[in-house]
């Protein structure tokens, strides 16, 4: 008796193997999901990392400036005397007006080395000389020597004239006339106000001790440690710290120069209120011009306002109506109508919102984005719900290479070519563009869809594109009908928006309908089944058809057809999505879900397959799969007269094959 164990025991070894195999394809699968989970992890966090940065400069600016205006409008308040004159606001040049006796105080003479007093000769005038002082309220009033005017209330100051207030100022000129009553000082040569750290010079000045202001019309000058800034025309509060700059203002440090006409600054915060036309300036790497903003020049920070520009030395502009920007990070947010425009690459990046990191190289765009390359005659639009540019990470000193990623509701325009898609990945590195989930591609009369899809660009013009996934090459007709050839792989090739050739690689399925050429009437309506198939276009018509390894076919009238027959399973022409014109590019849709298409009937079998239904026309099938390459059976649609099905056609096929 012959024991079972040896065949027990293969069995079991068998059974062990094929678990085997199964747990390492598991683990195999497995792994694979992981590797393409972490990947599109690591991509959506990548993206989360970008959108997520965003808006958070604007934050920080606004959060800033609320709480200078604050702080400003605080001093201010404890500032009895008054305020400042608002932004803008004209100033006339003060004027001794009559005395006005009641509620004044008197100016009182401190001290003097000599006092002469001629009635006859100066009437009302004593004359002081040597080591003048005089006293008025918390103020105390020097000079080499002075005239004095007790009944009027005033005096005037000769040589070495100083006003000392409360300790935190000092007023120093030439020639100084005060009267006590309003209080109006007007100090001119050699004029010098030093306020703690802020020091004024001017030819003449004018200082209110009612309202704690000074002002000069002759030119003046103001430091602050921080900044030098110089106008025609100023005013400053030395108890808020704010100066009110107009006509020929500069304002300059060792980073920047800014030129305006008319401009509000703060001495203690070194934040400036720009209210005019302004250009600021940094030394060999940013111009900016604005009319309206806030900077802080301590931190270099700014809020433009009314539709300002950002250049950059390398010729990139970036335009809105709002943008926020840090000079030291070099990053800036825009608002509203916005432009980042890059001569170099020629690309336009536009949007409502934009953001750009110079040091990275990154512009990030978001509602209603939009980018045009500008680089050849036949501009192309790129628009999404959100757009992102960066500068490829193998780029060298001597090559720049450019990456562009658009996420959700792609569609982009050319005068050639027209797409959609969910998202787009392009890189100049290679000239590839890659459309993903569900792409559309149009070029005059064709359309092109598939699962992915892969763009070979060559001197802006699209020369290859490949798809995976149920694709579809679609031709229209004149009349309406279509051109169809469906498989797992299609490459097409174009010619200057031209379709010229398209192969099939896997499952090929293709519907056309060919012409008599002396009549130009349709012929019928041609299916065929094949493993491989070439379609090859002239003048935008089939005009032949190659089928390779086992393939079938066969020709029906049109008449015949039920509507139903005369597409592919997963055909649909994508009309109504189509961008025409750049305004199409920001219409709102809704992707239009194709029908679920039954099966036609009238279909030539597959080999292999059951001959199908009796009411079929005759079919010629080749199932020869030993060797594809030499064997390769050819439909002319060209030829005119006799039967278009040349599958069919035992002589024809031979001359082919010879």
């Amino acid at each position: 008796m012959v024991s079972d164990e040896p065949v027990i025991q293969r069995n079991y070894a068998q059974s062990i193997s094929s678990l085997q195999m199964k747990l390492y394809r598991l683990n195999k699968s497995l792994v694979r999901a992981l590797i393409m989970t972490f990947l599109a992890f690591t991509f959506i966090s990548g993206l989360i990392a970008q959108t997520s940065r965003p808006k958070q400069l604007r934050n920080e600016i606004l959060q800033s400036k609320t709480k200078e205006d604050k702080r400003t409008t605080s001093t201010s308040r404890k500032n009895r005397l008054g305020n400042p004159s608002r932004v803008g606001a004209t100033v006339l040049k003060p004027v001794n007006p009559a005395a006005k006796n009641r509620g004044s105080s008197m100016v009182q003479l401190e001290r003097s080395n000599t006092l002469l007093y001629n009635q006859d000769l100066y009437p009302g005038i004593q004359i002081l000389l040597g080591n003048v002082v005089f006293r008025h309220d918390n103020a105390l009033l020097f000079c080499d020597s002075a005239y004095f005017y007790e009944q009027a209330n005033s005096f005037d100051a000769f040589s070495n004239v100083r006003i000392v207030q409360a300790d935190t100022l000092t007023v120093y000129g030439d020639f100084l006339n005060y009267n006590g009553n309003t209080k109006l000082a007007r100090i001119w040569d050699n004029v010098k106000m030093v306020n703690r750290n802020t020091v004024l010079t001017t030819n003449v000045l004018y200082y209110d001790r009612n309202q704690n202001l000074a002002f000069y019309d002759t030119g003046g000058v103001i430091v602050d440690g921080q900044n030098t800034l110089t106008s025609m025309w100023g005013q400053y509060s030395p108890a808020t710290k704010v100066a009110l700059f107009k006509d020929q203002v500069k304002m300059t440090n060792p980073d920047a120069n800014m030129t305006t006409d008319t401009l509000k600054y703060n001495t203690s915060s070194s934040v400036a209120d720009i209210v005019g036309n302004s250009l600021i300036v940094y030394k060999a790497e940013t111009d900016i011009y604005s009319q309206r903003g806030w900077y802080d020049t301590k931190n270099d920070r700014m809020m433009l306002l009314n539709r300002s520009l950002v250049e950059q030395n390398d010729g990139k502009t970036l335009i809105g109506d709002t943008i926020f920007y840090d000079k030291k990070k070099k990053y800036g947010e825009a608002f509203s109508k916005v432009e980042l425009n890059d001569p170099k690459q020629k690309t336009t990046l536009m949007g409502n919102f934009v953001s750009y990191d110079e040091i990275a190289h990154t512009g990030l765009a978001s509602d209603s984005a939009l980018l045009i390359d500008w680089s050849s005659r036949d501009s192309l639009f790129l628009s999404a719900d959100t757009l992102f540019t960066m500068k490829d990470s193998l780029t060298t000193d001597s090559v720049a290479y450019n990456l562009v990623k658009a996420f959700r509701n792609v569609r982009f325009l050319r005068s050639d070519l027209q797409g959609m898609c969910d998202s787009l990945l392009y890189t100049s590195r290679d000239s590839i563009l890659h459309l993903r989930v569900l792409p559309v591609l149009w070029s005059d009369n064709n359309q092109l869809m598939g699962n992915k899809m892969s763009a070979f660009t060559k001197n802006q013009k699209v020369e290859k594109v490949f798809i995976q996934g149920s694709g579809i090459a679609i031709q229209k007709d004149s009349l309406n009908f279509f051109n169809q050839l469906s498989g797992k792989e299609i490459t097409a090739y174009l010619d200057s928006g031209q379709l010229q050739k398209v192969y099939v690689n896997g499952n090929a399925e293709s519907i056309y309908f060919p012409k008599d050429d002396k009549t130009n009437e349709y012929i019928g309506i041609n299916k065929t089944l094949s493993s491989y198939v070439t379609m090859y276009f002239k003048d935008k018509k089939v005009e032949r058809v190659v089928l390779t390894t086992a393939s079938s076919g066969a020709m029906y009238p049109i008449s015949q057809m039920e509507e139903n027959d005369l597409y592919l399973r997963n055909f649909y022409w994508y009309e109504a999505e189509r961008p025409r014109k750049v305004d199409d590019l920001y219409t709102k849709y809704t992707r239009t879900e194709p029908p679920k298409r039954q099966e036609s009937s009238k279909r030539p079998s597959f080999p292999g397959e059951s001959s199908g239904s009796s009411a079929e026309p005759k079919t010629n099938k080749s199932t020869n799969t030993t060797n594809r390459g030499n064997n390769t059976n050819s439909m002319n649609t060209g030829t005119p007269g006799g039967n278009r099905n040349t599958l069919s056609n035992p002589m024809r096929r031979e001359r082919i094959q010879q």
